[in-house]
């Protein structure tokens, strides 16, 4: 007998820079952690390679859950901004299908787990800003932001506030790792901040709204998995859900 797995979307990337490696063609990639993450809670990973808005609503109708990674930075048009200095790479035909991967997901009600640049995706999505560069703009008292040891340490707390799902999964506090330079700056409609680091920097948010199944998250549990516990309940939880 087979035995049917959630089919969660992974949002799929795009190498842009010309690599020897690949003899100058363009790569569409996600994360081994993404899927090795999926597969050990059970789950069926499916990456959504970057394309139309109706290549997305068609992957949607197949999904049982979806998840939004990591990459370039959001394009500031999106949120009525002109680009920073400091902007980094932004790919506007990612940000244009994430968004109506995003749309089909909440019309079908499945869940989504956004990560770092998924829950700053998120928070666009719903009307919300940015900081584009948080050394130039968050302020004095930021902490360290983009790690020095590895990506699979932990290196700073966030609080988790008492009347939220993810305190479910967390407690009070859990110890995360981090590697961003943008950050939620005004919160989007429909959402709700229930994590933050000691500087006040916004590190999850849930979706308002009770039908909608939305939990974000700005650090990476997908590669602490094999060595935290907090990380491993937020992927068993959110493929649960899925089922």
């Amino acid at each position: 007998m087979v035995i049917k797995l959630p089919l969660i979307g992974i949002s799929g990337n795009q190498l842009l820079q010309v690599s020897t490696a690949f003899e100058g063609t363009s790569v569409a990639y996600t994360p081994q952690f993404f899927i090795d993450g999926l597969h050990h809670v059970g789950a069926s990973p499916l990456i959504l390679p970057i394309g139309t808005k109706e290549m997305a609503q068609q992957y949607v109708q197949l999904l049982d859950g979806l998840l939004l990674t990591g990459g370039y930075d959001v394009d500031p048009n999106l949120y009525g901004e002109d680009p920073h200095p400091q902007l980094q790479a932004i790919y506007p035909q990612r940000d244009t299908f994430e968004l109506a991967l995003i749309e089909a997901a909440l019309e079908r009600k499945i869940p989504i787990l956004g990560i770092c640049r998924g829950m700053q995706l998120l928070n666009v999505h719903f009307g919300g800003t940015l900081y584009q560069d948080l050394p130039t703009q968050y302020g004095e008292h930021m902490m360290q932001h983009v790690q020095k040891a590895p990506f699979n340490f932990p290196v700073h707390a966030v609080s988790v506030e008492a009347d939220s799902y993810l305190h479910t999964l967390t407690g009070d506090r859990a110890m995360v790792n981090t590697f961003h330079h943008q950050g939620i700056k005004d919160l989007g409609k429909g959402l709700r901040v229930v994590a933050t680091s000691s500087d006040g920097m916004v590190e999850a948010v849930e979706a308002t709204d009770s039908e909608q199944d939305i939990l974000a998250l700005q650090w990476h549990p997908e590669i602490m998995l094999n060595n935290d516990s907090v990380s491993r309940a937020i992927f068993t939880d959110f493929v649960k859900k899925c089922q």
